[in-house]
């Protein structure tokens, strides 16, 4: 069926224009189709079989260490590798299928063997930030019930505060070095240990490679993971994202979700992507965003080059030299960032043919200045926890600046006003969401759920508009949340914090603009103890908040705007702080 086809009969079937029409279909790259006739795959993990199977020997994934030392496993040996895994998880922890596991690690080759394998036994993967504090971790382990964590060694002394609080049942600890060659491994550990940089685990534990080892015993003695395999509907993740309410929540993703995402991108990008598929990938793992790009390149037999850390941005320098890149997936900070840098400027990637931008607006100037330097643009994409990501994207022979591009395939939008009716093209809305990658709700939050997806529409929280041409283009924010650089900051979670110190009366957060992070979070303070200064209530933060999350701007004030019943108005603050900026 056609594009136009398939427009008059979405409209017939009904009734609503101009965002049941779908204009945006116009703008999808020839070839791809407007609804996905079918995903393929039977499951996440057979994405991974199928692809291990047809791409064997060839590379899969790779570390580049900021030294330039690099490691990598081919396809046939993260399938092997993650099949141990789930075997470890299945006969040797007999955990059952539905039990949740937990990793907190950077980008390593560890973290592929992990994701992979958990897919493979029909467990529930949690991604930690690695950077999260002890209270966070605590939070996303007491809330998900997750049996086994798997934890970086370098953050091992954050164990004995949440591992007792929590159900995990096993510690797994592995290094960035592990999967290297083996004399490359000897020296980033010697280098390691000299620099004091692998703190002592004293919480009982078991090295990730042994676990893979007790997996094998179980597969050279007959065990079949492959009859383990989880259906498109049972559940894959838990991607805690944040919530008004301060505490972050547990979005349910099913293998379908992710498996759709996979399949929306590459009918969006399959005429574009050349024989050479190597892909960067700087965000970090425990993000949706990456982890549904490894989901991508891996399906297609790409080559995937790890960034453990992407700051200071010339850690990605040997990887760029080293390797061909041809994908690239950032957020803003990341892109002005590598502009700053002379070497990038001076010899920039030029076979990088695709760069996607997520996680906060790309600015413009920073759009137009990657396109000169580099010669091909960035596009703009959105997507959000709940949406696995992918919701919208630029089609790269028709990029706009400043939008978020078209819908993805089997993917419906509507701009709605606070009754739920469409409002009429051009004019701003809640943007709400159909399509097979939405999820299937929060873990164990009934009422968020309710409020979250009505009749299958996801309500994103997201002020948008609808051009003429099918575009859409984000306004602001309906919710509170401060965008640091792509990531999510709720000003509840920071006022608690904040109000834990005996020298505060009362605490009122907001987003300010900010020319590095896109914003950056503003505290407003009221003291009890008139000695209190800024930069003691930042050191207190940081007991309780990821660095991110902790106020960069502080303004001590004798009172704050309040409501009758006591709550802080946010939006009197943020007017302040607009009109301090004269964006008001």
């Amino acid at each position: 069926m056609s594009n136009e086809t398939t427009q008059q009969a979405d409209v017939a079937a009904n009734g609503f224009a101009p965002y049941d029409a779908r204009p945006w279909l116009k703008h999808l790259p020839e070839g791809s189709e407007a609804d996905l006739s079918e995903l393929g795959y039977a499951s996440f993990a057979d994405i991974i079989r199928k692809a291990s199977r047809e791409n064997g020997a060839k590379p899969a994934f790779t570390t580049c260490l900021p030294t330039g030392t690099t490691g990598t496993l081919s396809f046939a040996e993260v399938d092997k590798l993650s099949d141990q895994f789930a075997a470890y998880l299945r006969f040797e922890l007999r955990l059952e299928k539905g039990d949740r596991v937990a990793i907190q690690s950077p980008n390593c080759l560890t973290y592929p063997i992990f994701l992979f394998g958990a897919a493979k036994a029909g467990c529930i993967i949690v991604n930690i930030n690695p950077l999260y504090t002890v209270p966070e971790i605590d939070h996303a382990l007491t809330d998900s019930g997750a049996k086994l964590l798997v934890m970086i060694d370098m953050f091992a002394d954050k164990l004995p505060g949440v591992v007792p609080n929590s159900n995990v049942q096993q510690v797994l600890v592995h290094s960035v070095a592990d999967f290297f060659p083996p004399l490359r491994k000897t020296l980033i550990k010697t280098v390691q240990k000299l620099k004091k940089m692998v703190p002592k685990a004293t919480v009982n534990h078991m090295p990730f490679t042994k676990a893979l080892q007790q997996g094998d015993k179980h597969l050279s003695a007959g065990a079949d993971v492959k009859t383990l395999e989880p259906e498109l509907d049972d559940l894959l993740a838990l991607q805690y994202t944040g919530g008004t309410t301060g505490r972050s929540k547990g979005a349910m993703l099913t293998h379908r979700n992710l498996v759709a995402n996979v399949a929306q991108s590459y009918n969006n990008l399959q005429k574009y992507l050349p024989e050479n598929r190597t892909a960067m990938t700087a965000l970090p793992m425990y993000h949706i965003f990456a982890m549904g790009v490894s989901g991508i390149f891996y399906s297609v037999g790409g080559h995937n080059v790890l960034i453990p850390s992407p700051r200071p941005p010339v850690n990605l320098k040997p990887a760029f030299e080293k390797y061909d890149i041809t994908f690239f997936s950032g957020v803003n900070t990341l892109f002005a960032g590598l502009l700053n840098e002379e070497w990038f400027r001076n010899s920039p990637p030029r076979n990088l043919g695709i760069t996607i931008g997520g996680g906060t607006a790309v600015q413009v100037p920073v759009a137009e200045r990657w396109e000169k330097v580099v010669g091909h643009p960035i596009l703009q994409a959105y997507g959000l926890t709940e949406t696995s990501p992918g919701v919208t994207t630029n089609p790269l022979e028709s990029n706009r600046l400043g939008s978020i591009g078209v819908p993805y395939a089997s993917t419906w939008i509507r701009i709605v006003d606070d009754e739920g009716n469409p409002v009429p093209v051009g004019e701003p809305g809640e943007l709400i969401v159909k399509g097979p990658q939405v999820m299937k709700g929060y873990w164990n939050r009934p009422e968020a759920t309710a409020e979250a997806l009505k009749d299958g529409w996801f309500y994103t929280g997201d002020v948008a508009r609808m051009d003429e041409d099918g575009y859409f283009h984000i306004v602001d924010r309906k919710k509170d949340m401060v965008n640091v650089s792509g990531f999510n900051v709720y000003p509840n979670e920071v006022e608690e914090a904040i109000a834990k110190h005996p020298g505060v009366a009362s605490a009122g957060v907001v987003g300010v603009a900010d020319e590095q992070t896109g914003e950056a979070v503003r505290a407003y303070v009221v003291r009890t103890d008139a000695s209190l200064t800024e930069e003691q209530i930042r050191e207190h933060c940081k007991q309780y908040l990821t660095n991110y999350k902790v106020p960069r701007q502080i303004v001590f004030r004798d009172e704050l705007p309040m409501t009758p019943v006591g709550k802080v108005l946010r939006k009197d603050l943020r007017a302040e702080a607009e009109k301090e900026n004269g964006s008001a």
